[in-house]
């Protein structure tokens, strides 16, 4: 059951970034949806909808590589450290 909630998690954001790709070559092409009454606006919310669905899906990535250990040693230090470096 944990298996399947955790595939629906990641199934949603990935078919709202497609949905925001589908809404901006709409817009591009001049086709409004049904929802929206301009195509910039439909555009706006596409993009949205893209870059919050990649961010996502690319933290759930980078969460999951930290867990297993299996991350660069670049990705896995964490920010206070990197200032504290930069001071020196």
């Amino acid at each position: 059951m944990k298996k399947i909630i955790a595939l629906a998690i990641l199934v949603i954001p990935v078919f709202l970034a497609g949905l925001g790709i589908k809404y901006m070559r709409d817009s591009i092409f001049g086709i409004v949806n049904d929802p929206f009454t301009l195509t910039v606006v439909q555009f706006i919310i596409g993009l949205l909808l893209t870059v919050l669905g990649v961010w996502f899906i690319g933290g759930y990535i980078l969460h999951r590589e930290q867990r297993q250990k299996k991350m660069q040693a670049q990705f896995m230090e964490q920010s206070g450290k990197a200032e504290d470096k930069e001071k020196k």
